[in-house]
């Protein structure tokens, strides 16, 4: 994951603002964020993210055919903020798109006879992702994968014990901004009796980064 040195993961509090679009344009920013780009490239075959940052980063309007990857897609989209064809696009880029959703009117549900690659795992109200992750081992065979996804996802992972490694790679930059999506957003906690959510981590390693940039590496123990 990205962000900023005091946690944000996005510029602002609106789709029209990303890191991918906006650090570019940030001196003292734009000169080492390929080192990030780098590393994202070494991702696991079984990536899972976010319809909504697809979306963000405009996967709805693409037309263009796209390089194929051998990587499998994990995409959690229920609002949806994929349409059609951001999800034929996906389908054409991934080796496999595996759409879970709790939306019945998903657009991925009329090219699940299309691209022949396309795989809908479908929940009735709210996503189990403890579930999930079993169905994911069990029907697909995914041992490993990479999560990059937004600060909700972020928090139900993470409190569901379900990551067991981070990878952060810190920009020089403060964003700020109460409503701008942080590494791990999700419902604030409440009462002491919620502590056992909180969980610490291991420091595995430090690098220094070109340009004031670090790269960490944390275990959860969980």
């Amino acid at each position: 994951m990205l962000m900023s040195v005091d946690g944000k993961i996005s510029t602002g509090d609106t789709d029209v603002m990303d890191v991918d679009s906006d650090l570019p344009k940030i001196t003292g920013a734009k000169e080492g964020l390929h080192q990030y780009y780098n590393l994202e490239q070494q991702t696991d075959l079984f990536s899972l993210n976010s319809g909504r940052v697809f979306a963000k980063i405009g996967f709805n309007e693409r037309i263009d055919v796209p390089k194929k990857l051998p990587v499998t897609f994990i995409v959690i989209d229920n609002k949806p903020h994929l349409n059609e064809n951001g999800v034929r696009y996906l389908a054409q880029k991934a080796k496999q798109l595996i759409l879970v959703t709790t939306n019945v009117e998903h657009p991925a549900y009329a090219l699940k006879d299309g691209p022949g690659n396309v795989e809908i795992l479908s929940y009735e109200r709210d996503i189990d992702f403890q579930d999930l992750f079993s169905k994911l081992k069990e029907n697909f065979g995914v041992d490993k994968l990479t999560i990059q996804s937004g600060g909700t996802l972020n928090a139900e992972f993470i409190r569901g014990g379900l990551v067991d490694y981070i990878s952060i790679v810190i920009a020089p930059l403060m964003i700020g901004g109460k409503d701008t999506s942080t590494l791990m957003d999700g419902e604030s906690l409440h009462t002491p009796e919620e502590l056992f959510k909180i969980r610490p981590l291991k420091l595995e390693s430090v690098i220094k980064l070109d340009h004031s940039y670090l790269h960490l590496k944390y275990s959860v123990p969980n």
